[in-house]
């Protein structure tokens, strides 16, 4: 990455900084975060930032630099998690790490498709420009609500604002244009619809008749909800621009082949849709490995139905090495990519070795390591400063031995507020004993009924 300087409206930045800290618009307060939370979070953001830029080539000196001057750049990734993951927030529900990534990568890439060479310049800078070349006479309004930083610099290109003013260009009649109106029908606000085209600038002169209708049609015939429709093209406008008859169609029956079940369609195309804009080499490469591992035909056809992301992990740097790491702890990885695939789009030094190394520091063997990972998979996939530190810490409050977490590791996807310390208050105040799974694994209702009996067997005795 070649370093550049680059002239941005700084008050534009600087109010859309004030913006997503306000809360205004539907955004997400950062007041209402606990402060422990805030900082993990904010450390989450760095280890996502740094990956991405080494993946772009920075070495770890060049990145840490650039780590090092990402202050508000890092703060802003954070208010944007806050605004993608709201409700969870307003539940107490805590955010997997993968989560935070999954919320946080797509903003990086949009970045890094519109800077490429000056990304640095962006990151080291934000929110203040490298230069000030332009006045605030210069500088175009923008619209109150929480939108990508790339968004905001865009309107600055020529042609991506050629490609904006589409959406708002009416006749002489003073209707929109067709493909606008068609959109908005189909539930696209216009808002989401400009998003689109500042990240695909293509998209806002693809012809109704000829490209936008035929897709959405023939993913209404499969069987995709017409709610869903707004939601798959925002997520990949390109899709659009995919003949029906020379690509689309056979890549389907080329994934059907593979395993991808025909009656899942809608439900495989809207959990991923950029699945039918890949290429055929790399679908089968990735269907390679995956038969490579040990994976039965079947269960490959059943892993990319449930989970067509898997796609998007590159093979020779993802999934390869991470199956290699697993391996090294004696885990079955066939085993572990069925039950868990997420798993395999972590890094494996920002992840997976931190986590490792947390049980092994506290008395754990690689053996029980692994028994762990194979029982829950997902058990990789959590933080370490907001879930599995301060989940072991309560249960060393408790009466079970460490065993007990070899025996039952899906406790750390328990929620520690909501379900661990209220059933441990009951059984403790009701002096009765369950083993780690019983307590947390019932439900309410059959919770409450084993709690009763206990205590009625008790004072039978």
């Amino acid at each position: 990455i070649y370093r550049t300087k680059l002239a941005l409206p700084q008050k534009v930045f600087f109010a859309r900084a004030k913006i997503a800290e306000s809360g205004i618009d539907g955004s997400f307060s950062l007041r209402l975060v606990p402060p422990t939370l805030l900082a993990a979070e904010k450390e989450e953001a760095k280890a996502v930032l740094t990956l991405f830029l080494k993946k772009q080539g920075l070495n770890n000196a060049a990145a840490a630099r650039t780590i090092n001057k990402s202050d508000a750049l890092v703060d802003h990734l954070v208010s944007r998690l806050h605004s993608v993951h709201k409700s969870r927030y307003l539940v107490g529900r805590e955010l997997t790490t993968l989560e935070i990534r999954d919320a946080l990568i797509p903003y990086l890439e949009t970045l890094l498709e519109e800077y490429g060479a000056i990304l640095v310049d962006v990151v080291e800078n934000f929110p203040n420009p490298p230069a000030k070349e332009k006045t605030e006479e210069n500088v175009p309004e923008v619209e109150n609500s929480i939108a990508p930083v790339s968004a905001i610099i865009a309107t600055l290109d020529p042609k991506k604002l050629k490609a904006l003013s589409r959406v708002s260009d009416t006749s002489p009649n003073g209707k929109l244009p067709p493909h606008i109106i068609y959109l908005i029908e189909l539930g696209m606000e216009i808002k989401a619809i400009r998003e689109v085209i500042r990240k695909f600038p293509a998209f806002a002169y693809y012809s109704l008749e000829g490209k936008i209708k035929p897709i959405v049609e023939f993913l209404l015939d499969l069987g995709v909800p017409k709610e869903d429709i707004p939601t798959i093209l925002t997520k990949r406008p390109q899709l659009c621009g995919i003949s029906l008859t020379e690509n689309l169609i056979p890549t389907m029956a080329f994934l059907e082949d593979l395993g991808v079940d025909k009656k899942q369609w809608a439900k495989v195309i809207y959990r991923f849709p950029p699945l039918l804009t890949y290429s055929r080499h790399k679908l089968k490469s990735t269907v390679d490995f995956l038969y490579e591992t040990g994976l039965s035909e079947e269960n490959v056809g059943k892993l990319l139905t449930r989970y067509p992301n898997i796609i998007s992990y590159s093979v020779e740097d993802n999934l390869r090495p991470t199956a290699e790491y697993f391996r090294s702890l004696e885990v079955d990885v066939a085993h572990l990519l069925h039950r868990s695939p997420q798993t395999f789009g972590l890094s494996i030094e920002a992840n997976l070795k931190p986590v490792t190394s947390f049980f092994l520091e506290r008395g754990y063997s690689l053996g029980d390591v692994a028994t762990m990972v194979s029982r829950y998979g997902a058990l990789y996939t959590f933080s370490l400063l907001e879930n599995l530190i301060p989940k072991w810490e309560f249960f060393l409050t408790m009466v079970y031995p460490k065993s007990e977490l070899v025996k039952f590791p899906q406790y750390f996807g328990y929620s520690l507020e909501d379900r661990i310390k209220p059933r441990y208050e009951i059984m403790r105040r009701c002096e009765v004993k369950f083993i780690l799974n019983q307590m947390l694994s019932l439900s309410e209702l059959d919770f409450h009924k084993l709690v009763k009996i206990r205590m009625q067997k008790k004072i039978s005795e």
